[in-house]
């Protein structure tokens, strides 16, 4: 893999990630669609993925501060909730990524069910619009703004995500909104409850990964990091400001028209 491949599909990783459009779809579209010649690689996909975390962390470094701090002071307060509300929307993802992953990618890793995953994405992000500008504004009673039977759906969500084109953010947040959960709530919670699963994950490829075959140079290692890290701060700050905004059913539009050219391109 050239330093170019790997700033190109970097920027692919860190804008995808965040955006509602599906990293994974999107990645496997551009290796389709654009020719690239890039095999996947293990070191790679570890090192774009940490990048996009390290860009969340530092986007929600002062609530995360914030949630360590009122967690060691070893009381049940605000902190101490949010937190376990996070530990409770990871356990769908951890069963189906335990126990289930490998089956699930190898059902859905044809690049047609790409395409059909994206006009599920489309349509999620449609209706959890409209229901969400529909709905009363009113201030949510539960701690920190989501119940813990809230975290839980929006947890499901992020297990049903791991089919590649169904967006993860994009999933998460729709979930959120169609729960009840407000805007100025479901963004931060999706982006958070990522952060243990993309690591954990991060940490099982490197204790069972064959690292000896990689190709892939530091320079590449370097540029894809690169990439993928400012391109990832760009989209988590810009993806706050849409939902807060609602300004989803553009991204429901552009992943309905992707969704179908990528269904068409396989079908001619």
């Amino acid at each position: 893999m050239s330093w170019f491949q790997a700033l190109l599909l970097g920027l692919v990783q860190g804008l995808t990630e965040f955006l509602p459009v599906s990293s994974s779809g999107h990645l496997m579209i551009g290796r389709e669609l654009l020719g690239l010649d890039v095999p996947e690689d293990l070191i790679f996909e570890v090192t774009v993925h940490c990048a996009t975390v390290l860009a969340t962390i530092i986007v929600f470094s002062k609530q995360i501060g914030r949630f360590l701090a009122g967690l060691f002071k070893f009381k049940y307060n605000d902190e101490t909730d949010y937190i376990l509300k996070i530990c409770v929307s990871m356990i769908p993802v951890f069963i189906v990524g335990m126990f289930f992953k490998d089956y699930v990618e190898s059902i859905f890793s044809s690049f047609i069910v790409v395409g059909f995953a994206l006009l599920a994405t489309a349509l999620l992000l449609f209706l959890s619009e409209r229901i969400s500008n529909g709905r009363a504004s009113v201030r949510s009673t539960a701690r920190n703004g989501i119940s813990y039977r809230q975290a839980l759906i929006v947890g499901l969500g992020q297990a049903v995500a791991v089919i590649p084109g169904l967006s993860r953010s994009g999933t998460t947040i729709a979930t959120g909104l169609l729960s009840g959960v407000r805007k100025d709530t479901v963004a931060q919670f999706s982006f958070l409850m990522v952060l243990v699963p993309v690591l954990g994950e991060a940490f099982l490829d490197i204790i069972g990964g064959d690292f000896g075959a990689s190709s892939i140079g530091a320079g590449a290692l370097l540029s894809g990091f690169a990439a993928a890290f400012v391109s990832g701060l760009f989209a988590c700050k810009a993806m706050i400001a849409v939902v807060r905004k609602s300004g989803l059913k553009w991204f429901a539009l552009y992943c309905a028209v992707a969704g179908l050219a990528v269904i068409v391109s396989q079908i001619i």
